[in-house]
């Protein structure tokens, strides 16, 4: 068998219909260099979707391998629970200095959702650790995303089937998507009709990320964030997608003015070298759960790999390598190139219906109201001229890596263009 036969052969692939997995132009990696990733059959392809948003520096970067060839001369792993360890003690004070929260305690997990599952559970003892019983509901917005565990399903504005599992899925007052004018004016009016049994707000800064990244106004976060403020209810941002630069700010709370009760990080926490994400609590947050040795104010939460020290290495080292200017002014200049581009090449053809880009999160919409696998029909087509991209719907979606070369946009624009040439 060849490897695409033996890939369908074991493997189950992530919001893939795998009875049409090599009907869709897979691409079977085998290894990297810088932006590109490189098949079992030599063909390049520019990932132009930084391996799903995480890969924000490139691939085999020299200063994050050492990171992980050094860490593993100490120790690969260590559990957190009830221990610690030096690198990641190391990584949480960096952090701490740099997240957009107030005296900051992080305790670690693997992945996006996880984070934010975490942080549903903070929230909710947060209250109940202060003999507020009430407070056991959250607000979140229309066309949001928050990962794939229940917690962070239920948070989700739907798509994406998950409709079958709604009998899993717990209410929560729901806020208009970034899309309706005024959604965070009108959030904020539901966060003080609704105080008295609201235990957190969650919402994804600036950014609905796989919404097909809408974007609302930063200036309007503030009536979110003051009414938050006024009524005790916590904010929870979700950056999982947004942190580490990816909107041109290390985090795009930064943007919104905000200072959030508990911040979920996660995707390119590590540059995309391996799982870890982190719930991020506010010192206001993690003093209501300090009391006696083995209380019920403990938070009886925790995760076998959590606070792992090889992650824990490389994204210390990639949150330095990400203070460095370069990399942050290259976002933004990418940014304007990127935007230029996709208004000159892309906006004239009439299947495009709209163009959405922060940073270096993009989209382009198309109308596949006569043609739904349209966008999926135009990734596949970039994919066979060298361009990783992804489609969400009738969206595809452009997230290149955060050190992206003018070149290399106009490649990705041209190879966009061409395939739409085809396409549509």
């Amino acid at each position: 068998m060849n490897w695409l036969e033996r890939d369908a052969a074991t493997v189950w692939h992530g919001f893939t219909q795998m009875d049409c997995y090599g009907v869709n132009s897979p691409v079977i990696v085998e290894r990297a260099e810088g932006r590109e990733l490189i098949d079992v059959d030599g063909r390049r392809y520019l990932d132009a979707i930084s391996s799903l948003w995480v890969t924000t520096l490139g691939h085999r970067v020299p200063e994050l391998d050492q990171a992980i060839r050094d860490q593993l001369d100490r120790v690969a792993h260590s559990t957190m629970l009830g221990n610690g360890n030096r690198i990641v003690i190391e990584f949480a004070e960096a952090l701490a200095k740099v997240v957009p929260v107030d005296r900051a305690h992080t305790i670690f997990a693997s992945d996006g959702a996880a984070a934010v599952e975490q942080a549903l559970k903070i929230a909710f003892q947060y209250w109940t650790n202060q003999g507020e019983q009430g407070r056991t509901t959250y607000l979140a917005f229309g066309d949001g995303y928050h990962g794939d565990t229940i917690g962070s399903l239920s948070l989700g504005g739907g798509g994406f089937g998950t409709q079958i599992f709604d009998p899993l899925r717990f209410p929560v007052i729901r806020a208009p998507a970034f899309t309706e004018p005024g959604a965070l004016h009108a959030a904020a009016q539901l966060v003080r009709e609704h105080q008295h049994k609201l235990a957190a707000v969650v919402v994804e800064p600036l950014v609905q990320g796989a919404a097909g990244m809408s974007i609302a106004p930063a200036e309007d976060f503030a009536a979110l964030a003051q009414a938050c403020h006024d009524t005790g209810v916590l904010l929870i941002c979700d950056e999982v997608a947004t942190g580490f630069g990816r909107t041109g700010t290390l985090f795009a709370s930064e943007q919104c003015g905000l200072r959030p009760d508990i911040l979920c990080l996660g995707k390119g926490i590590t540059g995309g070298y391996l799982p870890m994400s982190a719930t991020v609590a506010s010192h206001r947050v993690f003093a209501a759960f300090l009391g006696p040795d083995l209380s019920e104010k403990t938070l009886y939460h925790g995760h076998s790999y959590g606070g792992n020290a090889l992650a824990a290495a490389v994204a210390l080292k990639h949150l330095q390598l990400m203070a460095e200017p370069p990399v942050l002014d290259n976002v933004r200049e990418r940014s304007e190139q990127l935007r230029s581009a996709l208004e000159t090449r892309i906006r004239p053809f009439k299947r495009v219906k709209q163009i959405r880009l922060v940073g270096l999160m993009g989209a382009v919409e198309l109308d596949t109201s006569d043609d739904p696998k349209l966008a999926r029909r135009t990734c596949i087509a970039m994919v066979k001229r060298g361009v990783l991209s992804r489609s969400m719907g009738p969206v595809i979606t452009l997230v290149p890596p955060l050190t992206i070369t003018a070149a290399e946009v106009d490649r990705i624009v041209a190879t966009l263009a061409a395939a739409l040439e085809e396409t549509a």
